[in-house]
């Protein structure tokens, strides 16, 4: 490994780390305030977080049609960013910290299962990865001895789901548009579609806005602007299959800050559950098929020594 790769790598295991904290930020606000005032006082933020990126790392002559397209693209992804986020804040007022940060990096998981219906093949590796997150999802539902799974826990499994849906359109858009670009109208639009339903479900409370104002700039500013330029220049360095693992570190790091800062506790059973998702997501995106490769390589030199 290279000393820019390990940077790198660092940098998306602070990156990994914000966004971990950001649960806590999110459980915090959503004492003070809605989801959709959240939501949109964090995403409003983030944008403009990003905006001096723009000049920094934006093409300086950029074609009118990738400016058209980094624009539509921004604005698909962030609507399906808001559905995700808002199910994601609505599902942490009702579970823990550390079980919504377990769940909602399920989508490292739910995204080759998508592919079933694009007639993609699924490797069996994968679908040993989905038999261990059933097994740990169901520990983490256990209540009392009986299976029951809370509504914050199906919210935020829905909210997996549309961040699932929102990295896939990303990977088909991102090599055609200016990432700065589509990261500010990303946020821009999710940030706008929460203001457009706020009067309709929740009282504009500035003193809310005002109590929760360190949890919505962390997220905001923080988690949303600053963690999602950092991985941006950092994945440029870094293997796919490394950043992932890498970034999956959040969902530990959700868990840590729950029981540091928040208090919250998890029995033994509900650790167990944790720890075979966490094991389920490392296994979805072990590259076997590369490492099938290599050993088989290796025996074929070996047959001619």
């Amino acid at each position: 490994m290279t000393k820019k790769q390990l940077e790198s790598s660092l940098l998306l295991g602070l990156t990994a780390f914000i966004w971990g904290i950001a649960f806590v930020a999110q459980k915090s606000g959503a004492r003070d305030v809605g989801p959709l005032t959240f939501s949109a006082s964090r995403y409003f933020l983030g944008a403009i977080a990003i905006l001096p990126c723009a000049y920094f790392f934006s093409e300086k002559k950029m074609p009118t049609a990738k400016r058209r397209l980094s624009l539509l693209a921004g604005s698909l992804c962030g609507a399906l960013l808001f559905v995700a986020s808002f199910l994601q804040q609505i599902g942490i007022q009702q579970t823990t910290v550390g079980k919504a940060g377990f769940i909602t990096t399920l989508y490292i998981i739910i995204i080759p299962l998508i592919g079933l219906l694009f007639k993609q093949q699924v490797a069996k590796h994968v679908w040993l990865s989905v038999l261990l997150a059933l097994v740990g999802m169901y520990l983490l539902c256990l209540t009392d001895g009986r299976f029951s799974i809370q509504s914050g826990d199906v919210y935020v499994f829905f909210c997996a789901i549309g961040f699932a849906c929102q990295i896939l359109f990303i990977d088909y858009f991102l090599p055609k548009v200016d990432p700065i670009y589509f990261a500010i109208t990303q946020f821009f639009v999710a940030g706008l579609i929460a203001l457009i339903f706020l009067p309709f479900f929740e009282p504009l409370d500035f003193s809310g806005i005002m109590s929760a104002k360190v949890s919505i700039l962390y997220a905001g500013v923080i988690s949303a602007g600053i963690g999602y330029t950092m991985q941006i220049i950092a994945q440029k360095h870094v293997q796919p299959i490394l950043a992932s693992m890498i970034m999956s570190l959040e969902a530990v790091f959700s868990l840590l800050a729950g029981f540091l800062i928040l208090g919250d506790r998890l029995t033994i059973r509900e650790l167990l559950g944790c720890l075979l998702v966490f094991v389920a997501i490392i296994c979805a995106q072990l590259p076997i098929d590369k490492i099938k490769q290599k050993i088989d390589k290796r025996n074929l030199a070996g047959r001619f020594d």
